[in-house]
């Protein structure tokens, strides 16, 4: 979001800045939807909704879990959140206590850390490996489970690595968690974009539904950042506490928003497929560009739409040291917004969404390679 700033400030003064900070689809929802949220409009539907979602959008959420997955939800677990942050921090507040252990391998999504933080857990990252393109092992989680371990975080595929769990590997991390009684959180956000293997859910597995907890979001999927939808699939007794905790924050989910959503789930899929279509090309290109970097190193991503290159080529020279400075100063001199690597927990990497127009995205890479060729 600070990237996203700083480019605007940038542009307002009349500099021209490409943009790979934004993590949102280029897209526009879906005409369906958006018509489905006129209708909403028309029909008056603008009061309150029940403080955790409307039944109808629960159903919804659950229909589309099990034709997509095989899972067997109900609408008791299942709540309705003001997009995917929203569950998430929901979930972590109405679990985890002062001196609990969640373990997030690196690099993960920043708002884990701090929403961790924020409820007075102990944060334990566990570091992949980026010769093997970020993916975590079971082998790799094991040893940083202890008794204090409360809750694992999963996101596959990953923002900001576009790692994607090898079906097995998830398998045995679940088997390693639920054998010790350990909450298992998947985020599903994009769970639908992955480019050489099938869509799948740790949820499905027998039994899973005891100790995974699904966080999902519709803001990827459809193109549906704006109209903030999350929603979670966990127990029955946590749905009642998060919707407790939500009751008394936020309360329901935009009316509109969530009659869009029932649209978005029940209604055509073929846009999800062209936008995959799409960022597929757009990624073969990126990782393409970066690899042709001299010194740069970039990790091909097997799902989402982010590249993370390693610049460490780059980082000692004319004053910049850090991931940081090096968006900065890529921003300023080069006009091309990136997210620094520190902001995800690795220090020679930044982020760059290829959510964009192939017209940006190739002269975002040319400025820089421009950039890191004259900072090498």
């Amino acid at each position: 979001m600070k990237v996203s700033a700083d480019a605007d400030k940038l542009r307002s003064e009349g500099v021209d800045v490409v943009d790979f900070g934004a993590g949102e689809p280029d897209f526009p929802t879906p005409d369906n939807i958006k018509q489905a949220a006129v209708r909403a409009l028309e029909q008056n539907f603008t009061k309150y909704t029940a403080a955790g979602g409307t039944l109808e959008l629960k159903k919804a959420v659950c229909e589309s879990h099990t034709r997509d997955f095989g899972t067997d939800y109900k609408p008791n677990e299942c709540l309705i959140t003001v997009g995917g942050k929203h569950v998430i921090f929901n979930l972590i507040q109405a679990l985890i206590n002062p001196g609990d252990e969640v373990v997030i391998p690196v690099p993960y999504w920043v708002t884990y850390k701090d929403v961790v933080n924020y409820a007075g857990g102990k944060c334990v990252f566990v570091d992949t490996d980026e010769k093997q393109g970020f993916a975590l092992t079971a082998a790799m989680l094991e040893p940083a489970l202890t008794e204090r371990t409360r809750l694992v975080i999963i996101n596959s595929p990953s923002n900001p690595s576009g790692a994607v769990l090898d079906r097995g590997e998830f398998e045995k991390i679940y088997q390693l968690t639920s054998s010790r009684g350990i909450y298992l959180m998947t985020d599903e956000c994009y769970c639908k974009f992955l480019y050489d293997s099938e869509p799948f859910s740790i949820a499905s597995l027998p039994g899973a539904k005891e100790t995974v907890l699904v966080a999902g979001s519709l803001s990827k999927t459809y193109a549906m950042t704006g109209w903030r939808i999350g929603y979670g699939l966990v127990p029955q007794a946590i749905v009642g506490a998060m919707t407790k905790l939500q009751s008394h924050s936020t309360s329901n989910p935009c009316s509109i928003s969530q009659k869009a959503a029932v649209e978005a789930l029940r209604g055509p899929q073929e846009s999800v497929g062209i936008m995959l279509a799409e960022y597929r090309k757009r990624r073969d290109y990126v990782v393409e560009r970066l690899r042709a970097i001299p010194g740069v190193k970039c990790a091909m991503p097997q799902g989402a739409f982010y590249a993370y290159p390693n610049v460490g080529v780059a980082l000692g020279k004319n004053g910049i040291t850090n991931t940081l400075q090096f968006c900065e100063k890529l921003l300023v001199e080069g006009h091309v917004a990136a997210v620094p690597g520190e902001a995800f927990g690795t220090d020679k990497h930044i982020r760059i969404s290829y959510a964009t127009s192939m017209h940006e995205l190739e002269r975002g890479l040319d400025r820089i390679q421009q950039f890191i060729v004259k900072n090498s």
